[in-house]
């Protein structure tokens, strides 16, 4: 029980206190976090060991779950007593069910890429969260391999982790894709480049989306080579640029009518997002359309969207590259006019997972 005074009497307490919340309450959310990497584990043990998969179907005794899967009585039952402490299972007259956020962590595709991500991707590695913060290095990516980002690594990394990594930057952008196709397309450009074109996945949307238009994919070399693959029947309309984004000497090609840039800007820090901008202004001309896809965490319609969000956030720091993270409205706003360029229009709400696309001109 806490009973000092000082903690009682501040001002975050008293206001808890007026929402109705004890101090029951708010130790034990406490005690959720000072235990959230077993809960993550305990919940991750539930789902891939199949417990939830069979209670999804029809409730059953400890027993009988234990003997299907062919798992220890032992283990069935620490897994479910923890699943009854995190909500995930129920217990009624002997026998566990699902609940419903049991039910979303089976089923929901959001959740399932979150964890999958979550374990693959950050898990090992936020042990040394705190350096990375400290000495702005991503300090997690060594479980990994030896590379300053995990973008020069990507296509190295394990198939399992790979495939959680691409799975769970998939997920939410290839939901907003179709929003934003007509909007790109409205202006009819001939030539699109494609910045941060990773696998070619939005690249391929648009060359199927109009059989006229050329793509022009930046990307660093190690991704456009797996673009090069998926994207080979398209022949001549895909054409590939090789490109450090963060080398000083690099520039972009020119020609194109409309830029995206595709969850990229939030892989790179506010200096270097406004030098980015700075070489796609050189490289546009007068009408080029200039679209800045982002999920942005000030304009969420729903918590565990901003939840989602801010976590992302220290990815970036651990894994990815120890300096970048996922932006606000007026962190964005300010790099695009610091490059000399203007935003003419924002687009919200786009997608299940809200998204805002910029559309910025010279």
């Amino acid at each position: 029980m806490i009973t000092n005074n000082k903690v009682k009497n501040n001002l975050p307490y008293r206001r808890k206190r007026r929402e109705g919340r004890t101090m029951a309450d708010v130790a034990f959310d406490a005690q959720k976090i000072a235990f959230a990497p077993i809960s993550f584990q305990a919940a991750l043990a539930l789902r891939n060991l199949g417990i939830l998969q069979l209670l999804n179907t029809t409730p059953a005794d400890d027993k009988t779950i234990a003997k299907k899967l062919k798992l220890s009585l032992y283990a069935v039952q620490t897994l479910l007593e923890n699943g009854i402490a995190l909500e995930i299972v129920s217990l009624e007259n002997g026998k566990y069910a699902l609940t419903k956020t049991g039910w979303f962590l089976l089923c929901d595709p959001m959740t399932r890429a979150n964890m999958d991500f979550v374990q693959d991707v950050c898990y090992l590695g936020m042990h040394s969260l705190q350096d990375s913060l400290t000495h702005g290095k991503p300090t997690g990516l060594k479980v990994f391999g030896k590379w300053k980002t995990v973008y020069e690594g990507l296509s190295k990394l394990p198939a399992k982790n790979r495939k959680s990594w691409f799975t769970f930057d998939h997920f939410y952008s290839d939901i907003a894709f179709p929003e934003i196709l007509p909007i790109i397309f409205e202006p009819a450009p001939k030539r699109v480049m494609d910045i941060g074109a990773n696998t070619g996945k939005w690249a391929k949307k648009c060359l199927d989306y109009n059989k006229a238009v050329t793509l022009m994919l930046v990307d660093l070399p190690g991704q456009l080579n797996m673009a090069k693959k998926n994207l080979k029947k398209y022949g001549k309309r895909a054409e590939f640029y090789p490109t450090n984004v963060l080398d000083g000497k690099a520039q972009f090609p020119k020609g194109a009518d409309a830029v995206l840039m595709s969850q990229f800007l939030d892989c790179f820090d506010e200096k270097q997002i406004i030098s980015i901008l700075k070489k796609v202004k050189i490289a546009a001309h007068q009408n080029t359309r200039i679209y800045i896809l982002e999920p942005l965490w000030d304009r969420q319609e729903y918590k565990a969207a901003t939840f989602c969000l801010n976590h992302t956030s220290l990815y970036f720091t651990n894994i990815a590259n120890g300096n970048s993270k996922m932006y606000s409205y007026t962190q964005l706003e300010h790099c695009v006019k610091k490059a000399g360029l203007k935003v003419e229009k924002v687009f919200d709400q786009i997608g299940r997972f809200s998204y805002t696309l910029l559309c910025c001109k010279k």
